[in-house]
């Protein structure tokens, strides 16, 4: 009898381009897009991530395999998919989808970099894309333990598995040599919730990527590990104290594709999930009732019990990200939500100052906690006596409401504008457009490494 790890693996192994349906491949070229736009995004983040990450693998240097993204240079494929992963989720800008994992941020980057250094066809990256996104969103429905915004961050651990199985669909691996890569990702997997709020967050994803492309390379140059990574005393047991069901990694594997059904969702924001709803209400009580700064008496926002959002006072702009009450504040006084809005200039100007004492999270139990089912409820009390009140429950971009292909190119050009020009951003949205007919991304690298760049990527 098989064990769960051998059936997963055999489902993992049997995704194949020509069989794969036409919504799956569409959704590939969908999160490669959108996956490039924050990563170029990311590169600018205001507090340095993506200029301490580039400048962090140019110091430890590399074979020059592939590209750090803005960064103007080659280096080894491990080091490219790091830099490029930590950028991907520097703006929490990435995609997500339910129940909430990061499935783009650590899988994009391996998938980029084995691309360019052994130029492969644009046919085998989609393959690779559809199967990480399914490994991944597998690994997190059975780690029923695992919890939303506390304990093991995601990307540092379902993650990581994702990025596994994106090396070993781009570098062939037979059966037993991605069983050995699964394996070894186990004792790779790893990422505390606690250092939300910092820089470290985001190299959770690039870890993964960089974990990922190692576990496929040393996979396939015949390194060991457990084949039962699933199995009892595996990852589930060792992380989660045994609150799992594996049977869901494989229970209608790819029956869809989780890709498709239920969907991926694409940030509109670059913020954590969990403030858009409230975010969208202040927008929409600002524009409704030209809402100033100096008619705002009070504000109170109700919200489910969740804590992971709950700063009333960030400690920086990055922390802002993840703050309920400084994001709402964010879009009553600014009336958008830009990478712009989270440097620490912006969360500590006075108007911004003035307003987050008087915006109070009121937690409502009967809200449920599950994002996917959760509403919010925005009250502003004004000094003329009026409460103007905004309720929240679909957004516009997640699972069952997509962004149409318009939003997604504002949201794309947006992004990449903060570093390329717009010709170089139209030929790259044209080479993902038709990413499955490519003989390899060479061209769309060379454009995104920004040979010669001297831009402040800080800035705009």
């Amino acid at each position: 009898m098989p064990t769960i790890t051998e059936q997963f693996i055999d489902h993992v192994l049997a995704v194949d381009y020509d069989t794969l349906p036409p919504a799956a491949i569409e959704m590939a070229r969908q999160v490669t897009l959108d996956g490039i736009a924050v990563i170029l995004a990311g590169s600018t983040e205001p507090l340095g991530v993506g200029r301490i990450s580039t400048a962090y693998v140019r110091e430890m240097g590399g074979n020059p395999q592939a590209s750090v993204i803005t960064g103007g240079f080659k280096t080894s494929m491990a080091n490219a998919a790091y830099a490029n992963g930590t950028m991907a989720h520097a703006l929490d800008f990435d995609n997500t989808w339910y129940p909430l994992n990061h499935p783009t941020s650590p899988t994009l980057p391996v998938v980029l970099a084995l691309a360019e250094h052994y130029k492969m066809p644009g046919r085998k990256i989609i393959e690779a894309i559809v199967a990480a996104f399914e490994v991944q969103g597998r690994v997190r429905l059975a780690a029923t333990g695992l919890k939303t915004g506390t304990g093991f961050h995601k990307p540092g651990t379902t993650g990581t598995f994702g990025a596994t199985a994106a090396a070993t669909k781009m570098l062939d691996l037979n059966k037993q040599q991605t069983l050995m890569a699964f394996g070894l990702a186990g004792s790779r997997a790893g990422s505390l919730s606690i250092n939300t709020g910092s820089m470290t967050k985001s190299s959770h994803s690039g870890h993964a990527a960089r974990m990922g492309l190692e576990c496929g390379v040393l996979a396939k140059m015949g390194w060991t590990a457990s084949a039962d990574v699933f199995g009892p005393k595996g990852f589930f047991d060792t992380f989660l104290h045994g609150d799992a069901e594996p049977g869901l990694l494989v229970k209608a594997f790819g029956s869809p594709f989780r890709m498709v059904e239920p969907g991926v969702g694409f940030k509109k924001h670059p913020s954590n999930y969990f403030t858009h709803r409230p975010i969208d209400a202040a927008l929409a009580l600002r524009e409704e009732h030209a809402l100033k700064a100096e008619q705002i008496a009070r504000v109170t926002v109700t919200f489910p019990r969740f804590e992971y959002v709950n700063r009333p006072q960030p400690e920086t702009g990055l922390d802002g990200k993840f703050s309920v009450q400084y994001t709402t504040a964010l879009a009553l006084l600014d009336g958008e939500i830009s990478v712009d809005s989270f440097t620490n200039e912006r969360r500590f100007a006075a108007d911004i100052v003035a307003l987050l004492p008087k915006i109070e999270l009121r937690i409502d139990d009967n809200i449920p906690a599950d994002f996917d089912h959760m509403h919010v409820i925005v009250d502003v009390a004004t000094t003329d006596g009026r409460t103007l009140s905004k309720k929240i429950e679909k957004l516009s971009g997640w699972i069952g409401s997509p962004l149409t292909r318009e939003q997604r190119l504002k949201k794309f050009y947006s992004c990449s504008r903060r570093v390329l020009d717009d010709s170089s951003a139209n030929r790259v949205l044209e080479a993902v457009e038709k990413l499955d007919t490519l003989p390899d991304i060479t061209a769309i690298m060379d454009i995104l490494r920004c040979d010669g760049m001297t831009k402040d990527r800080t800035t705009k």
